[in-house]
């Protein structure tokens, strides 16, 4: 998902940058209001559990490999302001340090990744929660389905990009196809491993999962002998 140097022409990637610009100024000061002094080390940790996630590169097939976006699983564990300041972190040091990503396509890929991907995920996983009985153990599932959203979500917006600005001559049909199909598959391992992530800092900590602010425990069931 990674776009990089000369995918897109200059105009797009000057309105991306534009709209990352401003989407991180806001997150900024949003995100005052979703960190505390006990929960804000848990941003720097998540950035960098997304940062070395982003690493590791799975197999879907074709010669194609995913990776862990993060977006919703930030957004679960720290809130989505944060959340999309944290996916800005990594991707930022990937740019000018790691090459995974061009400079000057740094603001689409924050645009894309930090806050298509963040905002749809969380977005997905709090219209989860209305659905799902509200109690902690509805946390992880709604969390996987906003994982597994935003990853195609993401690259649809990709898409609609590069029909707008994209630089090589490909049918826009094509590129939705191709993305949209493997993204779909990238999406369920996205989905795995923010669940599974998102429950085991649940069952330790629940006090630091943002998305659980406000939700019950599962009560344990009491029999009558028992409570005689």
């Amino acid at each position: 998902m990674h776009v990089p140097d000369g995918f897109f022409d200059a105009p797009t990637s000057v309105v991306t940058g534009a709209v990352a610009a401003v989407g991180v100024g806001v997150a900024l000061r949003r995100a005052r209001a979703e960190l505390d002094d006990r929960t804000a080390p848990m941003a720097g940790l998540v950035a960098a559990f997304v940062f070395a996630g982003q690493m590791i590169n799975f197999p879907v097939g074709a010669g194609t490999s995913g990776h862990l976006m993060g977006g919703a699983l930030a957004a679960v564990l720290v809130g989505p302001w944060t959340g999309a300041l944290c996916i800005s972190v990594v991707l930022l040091v990937q740019a000018l340090f790691m090459a995974d990503g061009g400079l000057t396509a740094l603001g689409t890929n924050i645009t894309l990744m930090a806050l298509v991907g963040t905002f749809v995920g969380y977005g997905v996983f709090r219209l989860a929660l209305l659905v799902l009985p509200r109690r902690r153990s509805s946390v992880p599932p709604a969390a996987a389905l906003g994982a597994l959203v935003s990853v195609p979500a993401t690259a649809v917006a990709f898409t609609l990009l590069f029909a707008v600005g994209g630089t090589a001559d490909v049918a826009f049909g094509k590129v939705l196809a191709a993305m949209l199909g493997w993204h779909l598959v990238i999406g369920i391992g996205e989905a795995v491993v923010t669940g599974l992530v998102v429950s085991a800092v649940l069952t330790s900590r629940p006090d630091l999962v943002y998305g659980a602010r406000g939700l019950t425990a599962r009560r344990p069931l009491v029999t009558g002998e028992v409570a005689a």
